[in-house]
């Protein structure tokens, strides 16, 4: 599902809100995550998930075409983590391939 379509989904459960006030609930929470994320904070919604950073310290790598190595510095990655209401809906909507 891309941003398009959970602003178009959303608009249309709730027809006393335009397109444009939906989209802009979602730009502002999606706003909102990011700041929190930004600053080294953690953002928590409930039954749904967490997000939070993944700190990744410094390294040495080697280049596989040349066999160089080369420092990698240190760095931050967003981290998911779904929630217990969420992965159960999932496994039980969720066939085994």
């Amino acid at each position: 599902m891309t941003r398009s379509d959970l602003i178009s989904r959303l608009a249309s459960h709730r027809h006393l809100l335009t397109a444009e006030d939906v989209e802009a609930s979602v730009t502002a929470i999606l706003s909102a995550l990011a700041t929190k994320m930004a600053k080294g904070g953690r953002a928590e919604i409930r039954g749904f998930g967490s997000f939070s950073l993944h700190h990744r310290p410094p390294r040495a790598a080697r280049n596989p075409k040349t066999g160089v190595t080369v420092s990698v510095p240190a760095k931050c990655t967003p981290h998911f983590k779904a929630g217990t209401e969420l992965r159960e809906r999932v496994a039980g909507s969720v066939k085994a391939k």
